[in-house]
């Protein structure tokens, strides 16, 4: 089970300190020795030892404080802990050195220093030009703007001219770039909420949403955060309509775009590991073996090196999306019981990183686990994995999930023979399925299979197996269905039946071919 830690907010920023950044607090809050302080500093080591937020508790333990006064405390700790991280990290992110420089300009202008608050503006326009941060660029030049206007500052007209002009086009950059991230974060919303287009009518939504949120100039950008954004969206786009060749192509662009401007890698850290994150995920959805195993690796080389170790936030989801990309390789090579000794090393990490990581991914692993289980013919586990999907309160996150989750669950206790119960769970999950308007026609012939033959004896079940094959074999290239089969092989799940060999055997067999076909070309 994840642990459910708690929410407060002061507790949760204690909880993710370093031992460098606790010694750090300390020596911070020394240099100030006022009574209030020494408070904090009693309050700060009675929450570090708790192993949850527990109030009562802690009041206990603090005979100093009284009730009415904690929140106040609270708020005046977590106000210098930030303060602390600020002076510890001011030099670790370019935004905190440009935030920086903006604050000593406008101290020193607000002294009447002009000239020295207009140099250090100078070079912060310099180093945010360099590094593509438009958004600092425009109250760089905002401020210059002020005192240029409210102050003779005997600058020379040339520079008043190029100010306003350099304004005119970051106002114009900025613009298109919101224009571009907000289709892209639209866009991968709607996937976090539905899933993948179901049908004709979903994809004609899509198609028509796109076409009216994409600038018509889209293609004639060609500064990095437009081309980010552009790619980011096609990305999306692509991979909502199950288009998995377009969707390999623009996660592929994103990826080159780091790799021709390498000090971005750093600058955007996050943007990169998710671009590698989502060309993985293409070569899986292709069965890419040869390149997803290259691509694996270079992600693998990368985690390792200072930048991606250098803050939480990106060595976590590093961490996350490498372990998520070694599941995926066991999925689709069949390596099922190979893929089981990942489980509870990620399993432990997902617990540790509790705090950090969002539900929907949590779902993903608990999913991924459950297919990894089904395959390796472990059907009770499996389906403790699936309890924890099915029961989980977030429902409104991939519908499609939830109804694979079930499908699967379905499935598994058929594989059990748990005759009794098979009936009853065709039916819930036909009707889950269907509410959702969820179900593809691989689906439909799958409950169609089951209702007519849970049944049987195995003798007759065989020819019934052979026809259900016959019937959705075909749908393997059908785009709509595709995401019937990259949830859960249902081919190869009635080839095995059909074949008597385990589910594991056939999907390997198929890798074993495809690496074949492919050294022939």
């Amino acid at each position: 089970m994840m642990s459910n830690r708690s929410t407060d907010a002061l507790f949760q920023l204690i909880q993710s300190l370093h031992k460098a950044e606790k010694r750090h607090f300390k020596l911070y809050i020394k240099r100030s020795s006022a009574k209030e302080d020494l408070k904090i500093v009693e309050l700060f080591d009675t929450l570090d030892k708790l192993p949850d937020y527990d109030e009562r508790l802690l009041l206990k333990k603090l005979p100093s404080i009284q009730k009415p006064q904690l929140n106040n405390i609270k708020t005046h700790l977590y106000k210098q802990l930030l303060a602390s991280l600020r002076d510890l990290k001011s030099t670790d992110t370019l935004e905190l050195q440009l935030s920086e420089q903006l604050d000593n300009a406008r101290i020193l202008y607000h002294k009447g220093l002009k000239h020295q608050a207009l140099k250090i503006l100078e070079r912060a326009r310099e180093l945010a030009k360099a590094n593509g941060k438009f958004n600092y660029l425009a109250q760089v030049i905002s401020l210059e703007k002020k005192i240029e206007t409210l102050h003779i500052t005997r600058t020379i007209q040339e520079k008043t001219e190029k100010l306003t002009q350099e304004a005119l086009e970051i106002s114009g950059h900025i613009d298109r770039v919101t224009r571009l991230s907000n289709l892209a974060l639209r866009l991968y919303g709607w996937y976090v909420m539905h899933g993948h287009a179901r049908n004709e009518k979903d994809e004609a939504g899509i198609r028509k949403f796109f076409k009216e949120q994409l600038p018509a100039d889209a293609f004639q950008l060609t500064d990095f955060y437009e081309r980010l954004y552009l790619y980011q969206s096609f990305t999306w786009y692509a991979f909502i309509r199950q288009d998995f060749l377009m969707y390999y192509r623009y996660a592929q662009k994103w990826k080159d775009l780091f790799d021709e401007n390498e000090v971005m890698k750093k600058v955007e850290i996050g943007h990169y590991i998710k671009g590698l994150h989502n060309l993985l995920n293409a070569h899986f959805d292709l069965r890419n073996f040869r390149q997803f195993e290259i691509v694996l690796k270079e992600f693998e080389d990368f985690g390792a090196t200072p930048i991606a170790q250098q803050h939480d936030n990106f060595r976590i989801h590093t961490d996350i999306y490498i372990n998520s990309a070694r599941l995926n390789w066991h999925l689709m090579t069949g390596t099922f019981k190979e893929g089981l000794s990942l489980v509870d090393k990620i399993a432990a990490n997902l617990e540790e990183y509790a705090l950090y990581v969002d539900p929907h991914r949590i779902v993903v692993f608990n999913y991924k686990f459950a297919t990894l289980y089904f395959g390796s013919g472990d059907y009770n586990t499996c389906i403790d994995y699936l309890q924890k999907i099915i029961n989980d309160t977030s429902a409104d996150l991939r519908i499609d999930l939830q109804s694979y989750a079930r499908l699967m669950h379905l499935l598994a206790h058929y594989e059990l023979g748990n005759d009794v119960i098979i009936e009853s769970l065709i039916k819930s999950v036909y009707r889950f399925m269907a509410k959702m308007k969820n179900l593809t026609v691989v689906e439909e012939e799958m409950f169609r299979f089951l209702r007519h033959s849970f049944g049987l004896t195995p003798r007759k079940m065989k020819p019934e197996l052979e026809q259900f094959l016959h019937k959705i074999k075909h749908l393997e290239k059908s785009r709509f269905e595709t995401r019937a089969f990259a949830y859960l092989d249902i081919i190869s799940w009635v080839e095995s039946k059909v074949y008597e060999k385990p589910m594991s055997k056939v999907i390997h067999d198929k890798y074993l071919q495809r690496v074949k076909q492919k050294s022939r070309h």
